[in-house]
């Protein structure tokens, strides 16, 4: 490496891994990349590449502890989304993934690092262990990028997560077999003991904590504002206590006392699980530009055409026979089955334990261990790369994504909301109505509209709606309390700038407005339920208008200056809600969603061209 950082402080340090690791990400949405390429790409260009950053000269002893702690919190997190309920319809297939994907994949990654990289059976074993990980730090960025569905986003979600601490204590098996091999310095009966011991008491501690917290936030022992610090602080204490038991058990602790917390129905838990992510994302960030900028080019250097030949085995041969036998007879279907098994990326958990377990093997004089820090970083750099780039192309071609063109989730039934549902429909928007009143509903049913019967925010909506084929959503029940209420709760997965609801009646005062942190942005250009209601009937419409390089949109507001735009539906697919202030914009092949009155429409018109104002 250079000198170009010689001078850069511990703080200089971390503040440019916090700038490159989120600013990877902010790109990476802008330029519709994977987020953890570009983050691995970063982190390299700044490591090895430039010699500007060296997180072993520029931050020193603090790096690995840094490390350890962040895949702690980013697994606990992990836990926190293992919801029992999301399991329904994919347990079976998390279950088989678990007790026999684990072991068998232990075995057949052995069998690819021994007869593909040339590893000793020793270091094959324990390594083989470690690879167990396919990695929640990786899944979660790349899911959120693919609009998945919900079956097999919940299946790679699952194994992720749980998996991830098992590897761990794989691997922690697999190097005291060789440990007392080396040094005899115990029996093997008392290892594995000792091992299992450490992982009994690991799952002790962790769902412990877990329900002492619990139960703790239920009956009010903990103010609110201090329950994420308590959490932190908990979080810690099990890891640490854990590791200290048996070392890396501390991952199996807090991944079960994140699990408890998931299925404990705390009050608080949505607040606790956001705050949570954006922790997570900070860390996963800081963590994979770490990691790549601690590369040492030199290390790869030690790697020959058999680590080639070892990548091409784990990912084309290990993860797809892995997959497929541990899933015969199951009810998960083929098409989920081979996107599951052509999935399989590599994350900071297993380069950060593989490096551990390398200078571990290292030190009892096993020869090649010196292999597993760079084979373990290819084997990352290879998943990230191929499944970043193919998830979701393949989750298209196998028909398990969101449509191409981005729905609507329209929350009320009502007559008028059904005509705006009808015209999103014969635009081929994609729209389902959704209303806690099976004789609202009624309308939509009639006109072929899908509905679903129920509130949307319940855990049943959670399961049955298919979330990744909705990009907007717009609350327009005859109830603004309830309307907000679902922006608010669903802004966070939809994105606040993607949810809408009907402007509140009475605002206009002090009084009674609300917080701009509550609510969504205003639909129909800031029309209350009951303006548009009885527009709809004094006998107004939902028309589309397409326009044309004659018949343009300023044409279209002469002819209609009392329309209300509801949607612009643009040539590229996407959607656009004008608000009370938005000034409208649409040029050629553009379409107007609009609310209007009834009336004789012009048979020609004379500044229309062909196919222009073809209102239906």
């Amino acid at each position: 490496m250079t000198e170009a950082g010689a001078g850069m402080t511990p703080v200089m340090a971390i503040a440019l891994v916090g700038v490159l690791g989120v600013g990877a990400q902010w790109l990476a949405w802008r330029l519709k990349l994977p987020a953890i390429v570009l983050m691995l790409l970063a982190g390299i260009l700044i490591g090895p590449v430039t010699g500007i950053f060296d997180p072993e000269r520029d931050i020193g002893d603090l790096t690995e502890p840094f490390i350890s702690i962040a895949v702690a919190v980013i697994l606990f997190e992990g836990g926190l989304t293992l919801s029992l309920g999301t399991l329904k319809g994919v347990a079976q297939g998390v279950r088989r993934l678990v007790l026999i994907g684990a072991p068998l994949g232990w075995l057949l990654s052995s069998l690819a690092l021994h007869f593909g990289a040339g590893l000793t059976w020793e270091t094959s074993a324990v390594f083989g262990g470690i690879m167990i990980v396919t990695g929640p730090t990786v899944i979660a960025p790349l899911l959120r990028q693919a609009r998945l569905s919900r079956k097999p986003s919940a299946l790679l979600q699952w194994e992720a997560i749980v998996n991830d601490p098992i590897g761990a204590m794989a691997a922690v098996l697999a190097f005291e077999v060789v440990r007392i091999k080396y040094l005899d310095t115990e029996t093997m009966g008392e290892a594995i003991f000792s091992v299992v011991g450490g992982i009994l008491f690991g799952i002790a501690v962790g769902s412990l904590a877990g329900w002492g917290l619990a139960r703790a936030f239920k009956r009010g022992w903990v103010p609110e504002y201090m329950k994420v610090s308590v959490l932190f602080t908990v979080l810690l204490g099990v890891f640490a206590l854990s590791n200290w038991t048996l070392h890396e058990s501390g991952l199996l602790a807090v991944t079960a006392m994140g699990v408890i917390l998931a299925n404990a129905n705390l009050p608080s838990y949505e607040e606790i699980r956001r705050f949570k992510e954006h922790a997570t994302i900070l860390l996963v960030s800081g963590v994979f530009i770490l990691l790549a900028a601690s590369l040492d080019f030199s290390m790869l250097g030690q790697l020959t055409w058999r680590a080639a030949l070892f990548l091409v085995l784990v990912i084309f041969l290990v993860r797809p026979l892995t997959v497929y036998t541990s899933l015969i007879g199951s009810d998960v279907g083929w098409r989920e089955r081979t996107l599951v098994a052509l999935t399989g990326p590599r994350g900071v958990v297993l380069v950060a334990v593989a490096g551990l377990f390398g200078a571990r093997l290292s030190g009892l004089g096993v020869e090649d261990g010196d292999l597993v820090a760079p084979l373990a970083f290819a084997l990352v750099a290879a998943t990230v790369v191929v499944h970043g780039f193919t998830l979701a192309p393949l989750a298209r071609a196998l028909g398990l994504t969101g449509a191409e063109q981005p729905g609507v989730l329209v929350v009320g039934g009502s007559r008028w909301s059904t005509g705006y549902a009808e015209a999103l429909k014969k635009a081929e928007i994609p729209v389902l109505i959704s209303d806690r009143n099976l004789s609202h509903l009624r309308p939509a049913r009639s006109a072929g509209i899908p509905v679903f019967f129920g509130d949307v925010l319940s855990e049943d909506a959670e399961h049955r709606i298919e979330s990744a084929h909705f990009a907007r959503l717009v609350a327009v029940t005859d109830n603004d309390a309830y309307n907000t209420l679902v922006a608010t709760d669903l802004g966070h997965e939809y994105g606040r700038d993607n949810v809408f609801q009907l402007k509140r009646a009475n605002e206009e005062s002090a009084r009674n407005s609300l917080p701009a942190t509550l609510g969504g942005r205003l639909f129909a250009q800031g029309l209350t339920y009951d303006e548009l209601e009885s527009r709809h009937r004094q006998g107004w419409e939902f028309r589309t208008t397409r326009l044309s390089k004659e018949y343009t949109l300023e044409h279209w507001l002469e002819q209609r200056p009392d329309s209300v735009i509801m949607t612009m539906i643009y040539p590229n697919g996407q959607l656009r809600f004008p608000g009370p202030e938005t000034e409208v914009s649409g040029g050629e092949g553009a379409r107007i969603v609009h609310f209007s009155p009834r009336k004789a429409e012009p048979k020609t018109a004379p500044d229309a061209g062909k196919g222009a104002g073809d209102d239906a």
